[in-house]
């Protein structure tokens, strides 16, 4: 399939921040300052108007000035409080007013700015403030995407998986989840964590190669009031926020090697220092780790930690990619074909087929990207097919088109089974797409085949096609 450029959840372009100064210069100067960082920037000249349009938009941050013509910006703070209460809020305020800044803080406000303003320390708070907003959004995100999602079982290798998942939720032991990109590693995380004894207790997901190392340890561990710039409060970490509940570390082949060191100390102690803290806090947990990278091999290169290793993989489950359990392809293309066409369509919209050439795409396809390439694939097609059937040419497989591969990759007997296979496949996908474009007037596409009537409806006949 061919690549897409996407942005990453956590790309702080992904953050809509407003903007509220009576003063269009301050307005203006603050939305070019945000603005580098990618960030969306909206402008507002008054209380009353950010009330509104945060009524109609939703915002991550809000600068507002605290001195302006009309409602102030500490009463647009206590508004925001009491309707938004997942907003940021920070304050823009001269030396006159500054008392008055500090005990919005007590009130609420995230942080507050003095004019004239210190540029790197408005990009910082955004940054550190914004990477922590996008994670939580990130992991909300993920929870209501995998609600009411199955786990497809068709075949011997993820039945096996299945019974060991069955096994391990009942026990609180840490597991470790090896699998490419794409096999559902998430997924198994969670169906141990709702078939355990705390699924009603929270699940938290976070990615560790979409965060550095120091925004790793403060989503994970907290931190104190005053620990670095922008730091104007106490916030909780993942591992005390789960309250005995399981955190999900994804990718954690990806930590540094003193950060390695650090989450050892907090699956032995099962106790973390938040970042400017002097105190220790137990926390209870229950520990998944996954990894696209073979943990073991790393180890044995020297680049990961053996001690954190076997801490981490009390129960190891390896998952197989999609080429390796091809039976569930069926189950799994119908699922998706289902559960994206009620998400395109409205509800007396039906459902359109998967041709018997389309299916035959899908189990001969090499799946790279695995469950996670066949579900795109799939919502791929119901935006480009026409009639009431998915065709291989809306699957915009990028093997599809090349016969020599599938020969070379697949066992044959003889040159002629081969050839054989190939001038089926191709006749198949040739002829469902003439008719395709002829809407299924048979005189028109053996027109433009160059057979005449009878020669198509022949080789239709043998294929098994319909007009239709």
């Amino acid at each position: 399939m061919s690549s897409q450029t996407t942005i990453s959840p956590y790309d702080l372009a992904n953050l809509n921040i407003l903007v509220v100064d009576d003063q269009e210069d301050v307005r203006k100067g603050l939305k070019r300052l945000i603005s580098s960082l990618g960030c969306d920037v909206a402008m507002c000249c008054s209380a009353e108007d950010a009330l509104q349009l945060l009524g109609a938009r939703s915002f991550d941050i809000v600068f507002t000035d605290l001195k302006m013509g009309g409602m102030s910006g500490d009463e647009l703070l206590k508004q925001i409080n009491q309707r938004w209460t997942d907003i940021d809020v920070v304050l823009i305020t001269g030396h006159g007013t500054i008392d008055l800044a500090v005990a919005c803080l007590r009130n609420g406000a995230s942080h507050f700015i003095t004019k004239p303003f210190d540029n790197k320390e408005i990009l910082a708070f955004i940054e550190r403030a914004g990477y922590g907003i996008l994670a939580r959004r990130q992991a909300k995100d993920r929870a209501a995407n995998h609600r009411g999602r199955s786990i497809i079982a068709a075949d011997a290798k993820m039945r096996a998986v299945m019974e060991l998942v069955d096994q391990v939720a009942q026990h609180k032991v840490p597991v470790l989840i090896e699998g490419a990109s794409g096999t559902g590693k998430e997924l198994i995380a969670r169906e141990i964590h709702n078939r355990s004894p705390v699924h009603s207790k929270p699940f938290q997901a976070i990615n560790c190669i979409a965060l550095p190392d120091t925004l790793l340890e403060s989503e994970l561990f907290g931190y104190k009031k005053g620990a670095f710039t922008g730091a104007h409060k106490d916030s909780t970490g993942l591992f005390e926020r789960v309250d005995g509940g399981t955190v999900f570390l994804d990718e954690v082949s990806s930590m540094s090697s003193l950060f390695q060191g650090k989450l050892l100390r907090v699956l032995q102690e099962k106790t973390i220092r938040p970042l400017g803290g002097n105190g220790e806090r137990t926390v209870d947990f229950r520990i998944i780790a996954a990894s696209n990278r073979n943990l073991e091999e790393l180890v044995k290169n020297g680049e990961f930690r053996e001690d954190l290793y076997y801490r981490l993989q009390v129960m190891k489950i390896s998952l197989p990619t999609l080429k390796e359990r091809k039976a569930c392809i069926p189950a799994l293309a119908g699922h998706f074909l289902k559960q994206s066409a009620s998400e395109f369509f409205y509800d007396d919209h039906p459902c359109p087929e998967l041709s018997p050439a389309a299916m035959e795409s899908l189990l001969e396809h090499n799946w790279q990207g695995n469950v996670r390439e066949l579900e795109n694939t799939i919502k791929r097609a119901l935006v480009i097919f026409k009639g009431d059937r998915i065709l291989p040419s809306h699957l915009g497989l990028a093997d599809d088109s090349s016969l020599a591969e599938s020969l070379f990759t697949q066992p044959l007997t003889s040159y002629e089974e081969g050839k054989q296979k190939a001038i089926a496949t191709f006749q198949r996908q040739y002829v469902e797409a003439v008719l395709q474009r002829t809407s299924g007037n048979i005189s028109r596409a053996a027109e433009m085949c160059g057979l005449t009537r009878a020669a198509l409806q022949r080789i239709m006949r043998k294929l098994e096609l319909e007009r239709a």
